[in-house]
């Protein structure tokens, strides 16, 4: 598997490399030996599933290292210490590791812990004077999300969110046709985002830990897929909450939430979240002249797409590694994403989020300033 991956991963950067795409892409995209410049040194907090997959990703990456972890389970810290060859000195857990300030040999720490945690976790790197890439959503409201982005100013250090999707070749080739004038004046979106989630103990179901239910898992897919596919951000947002089963999504863990949104343009985005229904996958955006579909749009397998000129036949990439050479690339050497994935722009995410739960519990349009 590892030697497939690889190929894929070469196979795609060197497709990269002579596509359209922003000019960072084709750096990220450069084999390894080529690159000699400064290597983005990376601490993962919380080494649960995607933590590891993060992990995985990072083996492959050329301008990223993975060189510490932060954990609360010390069988853990073990077990990766010896997977990727981690020095005891650049383990921590969640009570000491305010102690990264003295550590030179990590740069940036990856948050990837249960939403609720995100915020005061966050605030600790920071003033440890360490960079931060930060999960999505990024806070549990906007509120937090904005003491989030002031913290990482006022201790100089940048804020980065893991918005992985910003970096995929399908997704930034429809963002480029749609720049291009390729679908006209775009008029609509439909964002559906969703599956049946599993064990009802975890911690996503825990609204102490995750601060809602499918919209903060999974509905943040389409809240941002709708502005960057539209290209606009959202002024107005209506919102219907449907729950079929109160015993396993308990008050303030939302099951299935629908939802609308308005644009300054004249678009307008129809969206579904939730957590009771597979195979939603699903971006659609229609213009006068034309259309692009993703079905999957947000998956971690194979991304695919076309357009009413055929199929995209981008490259397949490693969503992460992708993400997490772009990053160093934003952190160390102060490159430009095609998409922004700040702290601002999550901040925006969050206030749309905010709104959407108002509408569902008021029944009321909500008006939106991003």
């Amino acid at each position: 598997m590892s030697t497939r991956r690889h190929f894929l991963h070469q196979l795609s950067t060197s497709a990269i490399a002579v596509s359209l795409l922003p000019s960072w892409v084709q750096a990220c995209a450069a084999p390894a030996a080529r690159y000699e410049g400064p290597m983005l040194r990376v601490a993962i907090m919380g080494l649960g599933s995607y933590g590891t997959r993060v992990a995985e990703a990072m083996q492959t990456c050329t301008k990223a290292k993975l060189v510490g972890v932060i954990s609360g389970t010390p069988a853990k810290i073990t077990a990766w210490q010896s997977k990727y060859n981690i020095p005891a000195k650049n383990c921590y857990n969640y009570e000491n590791f305010d102690q990264i300030k003295n550590n030179p040999d990590i740069d940036a720490v990856y948050v990837i812990t249960p939403n609720a945690l995100h915020h005061d976790q966050v605030i600790r790197v920071a003033r440890a004077g360490k960079h931060v890439i930060c999960e999505k959503p990024m806070a549990v409201n906007a509120r937090e999300g904005q003491e989030m982005v002031d913290a990482c100013k006022q201790a100089g250090v940048k804020l980065l969110v893991g918005y992985r999707m910003h970096f995929e070749p399908h997704t930034l080739e429809i963002i480029r046709l749609r720049k291009a004038g390729a679908f006209g004046k775009v008029l609509f979106f439909q964002g559906l985002s969703g599956f049946i989630i599993g064990d009802p103990t975890q911690w996503r179901l825990n609204k102490t830990l995750s601060g809602g239910g499918s919209m903060m898992d999974i509905g943040i897919y389409s809240v941002n897929g709708s502005r960057y596919m539209i290209g606009e951000d959202p002024i107005w947002v209506t919102a219907q909450e449907t729950k079929t089963n109160p015993e396993k999504f308990k008050p303030g863990i939302d099951e299935t939430i629908q939802f609308q949104l308005g644009f300054p343009g004249g678009a307008v985005a129809s969206c579904l979240s939730t957590y009771s229904l597979n195979n939603l996958d699903r971006f659609f955006l229609n213009g006068t002249d034309g259309f692009a579909e993703l079905l999957p749009a947000t998956g971690y397998g194979p991304i695919q797409g076309h357009t009413n000129k055929g199929e995209l036949n981008q490259p397949v990439v490693t969503h992460q590694t992708v993400q997490l050479d772009a990053m160093a690339g934003i952190l160390l050497q102060g490159q430009q994403p095609p998409v922004p994935v700040g702290g601002e722009e999550a901040v925006k995410d969050l206030k749309i989020i905010d709104a959407i739960y108002q509408s569902a519990a008021t029944g009321q349009k909500i008006p939106l300033s991003l």
